[in-house]
């Protein structure tokens, strides 16, 4: 039998027996099959709680980058539930994700569910379009800090505060301290600059689509998912299942792409540190607390 021949043999056969088992194979590496691989990027951007890791670059590093690399990827869809929180892990994971679709030429496609506000609506922009519920909250593009000050209950007490720095403004906006104007103007300034960033990188991803006086847009203020579309800060009303099923046929394989999981499947670290110390147990308490009250301001 002629080289030729065998080979034509063998691709048959290879053929043959691909078919056959096409049935039991998993459907995301069927080649008939479209893929759209799924990251879910939920929780308070760079803020831990007890019982959760906070949304940072570090712990979505992976499977976005799995879900870049997926073979025959149609695209690649994020779902997105967030209040926000770190401005700076936000930044993070929107230039990853832009740097991951022009790398892999992936088309992103981001989906709200409850709130893709101030942080989370940034990550949004990193997709080429944003899909919510009708719903959904949506905005909030604006940056916003916030302290206590015990000044006035440590005098009360009794209690002398005694503090030792090199450098001027080294404990400026100390919350032990009274509060000093200059301090708050200097805040004031840091926030300007952040939030110019902000509304940069929104019109460079929204672009024409955006349909509103900058005033608003960019006030801080937030809407439901039908007024963002309006907005142009959002697309459409829609949600994952239904969406992608249109897009790429009712046999879409839509995987999810986790995080990494720890020894016999616990999450990696992050869960038990409560149990620590004592300092350690009132350090989670507050960031509990401090994520809570992010979610509440959307009335979650």
């Amino acid at each position: 039998m002629a080289d030729q021949d065998i080979f034509e043999h063998s691709r048959q056969l290879f053929a043959s027996a691909r078919e056959a088992l096409r049935p039991i194979l998993p459907r995301r590496i069927r080649g008939d099959i479209p893929v759209v691989p799924v990251v879910r990027l939920s929780g308070v951007i760079g803020l831990s709680t007890p019982l959760k890791a906070g949304l940072t670059l570090a712990n979505v590093a992976r499977p976005l980058d799995r879900a870049f690399r997926m073979r025959k990827a149609r695209a690649v869809a994020l779902l997105i539930n967030s209040p926000g929180g770190s401005p700076v892990q936000s930044h993070l994971i929107y230039r990853r994700v832009r740097q991951l679709a022009l790398e892999h030429g992936r088309r992103v496609i981001a989906f709200a569910e409850d709130v893709a506000a101030s942080g989370g609506y940034m990550i949004a922009c990193a997709a080429d379009e944003i899909i919510c519920d009708a719903s959904s909250i949506v905005g909030s593009i604006g940056v916003v800090g916030g302290s206590f000050g015990f000044s006035k209950l440590m005098e009360k007490l009794g209690i002398e505060r005694r503090l030792y720095t090199s450098g001027e403004h080294k404990a400026m906006l100390d919350p032990f301290l009274p509060e000093n104007p200059e301090d708050v103007d200097h805040l004031k300034g840091v926030q300007r600059e952040i939030h110019e960033g902000f509304i940069e990188l929104v019109k460079q991803s929204r672009g024409s689509r955006l349909n509103g006086p900058e005033t608003t847009l960019f006030s801080g203020e937030y809407w439901t998912g039908s007024k963002a579309i309006a907005l142009g800060l959002a697309d459409a009303i829609g949600d994952l299942r239904s969406t992608l099923r249109e897009r790429f046929g009712p046999d879409v394989a839509t995987p999810l792409i986790s995080a990494p999981r720890g020894w016999l499947g616990r999450p990696q670290p992050g869960v038990l540190r409560l149990l620590q110390s004592e300092g350690t147990a009132a350090e989670e308490l507050i960031s509990a607390l401090e994520a809570r009250a992010l979610w509440s301001r959307y009335g979650l």
